[in-house]
């Protein structure tokens, strides 16, 4: 075949390959990335699951909460979806819980109502968690009785909450007047008292609750604790449970989610009850250290058995508290915000 023939058959195949459609190469599709599954925090969660938001206290109140912190691993465990605050200073929690920072709260239990007032019922009190845990010490061999108070100064912190109305009941119950027959004088902090008391002399007297009582008692020879305020609750007759702290939350929060919440007081009580066992007792320390509840794991291991951690929940929490909201109405109306509380107060009642 001639070249002058085969040319134009290869121009027209060339014009023809240049105008035929082209098959797309095949490109890589990203897989699709799933949404964030809700939270129930306001602010970023560690995590992707649903967490209630908890704030606890240092101290105390906070102690029965460290095996709950420790199972949520910091918010990480979705089997144990919380988020943990703690704070030193209980107003701190009561700021977060009124700005909607955090669901549920340990706080005094006089706090608590002075809340729930304030807020027009928009908290409710889901559990007690700690009985009586307030102690008189001295350095010396003085005082045996309330009585023994009589022109003694006492270096004390918890003024404005249980710490004074309780000691304040107790004084007078014993025939003494805390204005004019006890030199009372405030801090701002246990730790404030307990330096104090450690460079005091001779017949220095305190008020502290545990753990900072024990740590005192560990720090300096020569101090004893004299009086169980607790005990003496009880041997003055008072009605009521002489109960120090307590677990509130929310009442949007408890309304729109109520399985959470139950979720919540299950494994909330199942810590308490490892916290309070003799046999956890030196794991128990250990974790109060870690999550900050304590100084110090030392500490925490002489305190807990006299920390008085309790689970009180429905009819037996009612029970144990409206006396004694009715013994500190008595003594100051104030000193849980004007009146005691009514029964829409109590979560597990209605």
């Amino acid at each position: 075949m001639k070249w002058n023939k085969i040319l134009p058959l290869l121009l027209a195949a060339a014009l023809l390959s240049a105008c035929a459609p082209k098959t797309p190469a095949p490109t890589a599709v990203p897989d699709p990335t799933p949404s964030a599954l809700p939270t129930l925090s306001a602010t970023p969660a560690p995590t992707d699951f649903f967490h209630t938001r908890v704030a606890m206290l240092k101290g105390p109140t906070g102690l029965g909460a460290a095996k709950l912190m420790e199972d949520s691993a910091g918010g990480e465990n979705p089997e144990y979806p919380y988020s943990f605050e703690t704070y030193a200073d209980p107003t701190q929690a009561v700021a977060a819980l009124t700005k909607g920072e955090v669901d549920i709260a340990a706080l005094p239990t006089n706090l608590a109502s002075t809340l729930y007032h304030k807020l027009d019922g928009g908290i409710r009190l889901l559990a007690l968690n700690t009985y009586g845990v307030l102690y008189i010490l001295e350095r010396g061999d003085s005082i045996h009785t309330m009585a023994d108070l009589r022109g003694k100064t006492i270096h004390a912190y918890g003024q404005g909450a249980n710490p004074e109305f309780v000691l304040n009941y107790l004084l007078e119950q014993n025939g003494l007047d805390p204005k004019a027959d006890v030199d009372l004088r405030w801090y701002g902090t246990t730790d404030e008292v307990t330096a104090l008391m450690a460079e005091g002399e001779e017949g220095s007297v305190c008020m502290l609750p545990v753990p900072a009582a024990a740590g005192l008692l560990m720090k300096k020879d020569g101090f004893r604790s004299v009086l169980d305020l607790t005990q003496e609750w009880e041997d003055s007759g008072a009605s009521g449970v002489l109960t120090m702290g307590c677990l509130v939350a929310r009442t949007a929060f408890i309304e729109e989610y109520p399985q959470e919440v139950e979720t919540f007081l299950e494994q909330y009580e199942a810590s308490i009850s490892y916290m309070s066992d003799p046999g956890n007792l030196t794991e128990a320390a250990a974790l109060a250290e870690k999550w900050e509840i304590v100084p110090k794991a030392a500490v925490a291991q002489q305190a807990i058995p006299d920390a008085n951690l309790c689970f009180v929940t429905g009819r037996d929490m009612l029970d144990g508290i409206q006396g004694y909201y009715q013994v500190l109405f008595q003594a100051d109306p104030a000193s849980i915000g004007g009146s005691i509380p009514d029964g829409a107060f109590y979560y597990g009642l209605s």
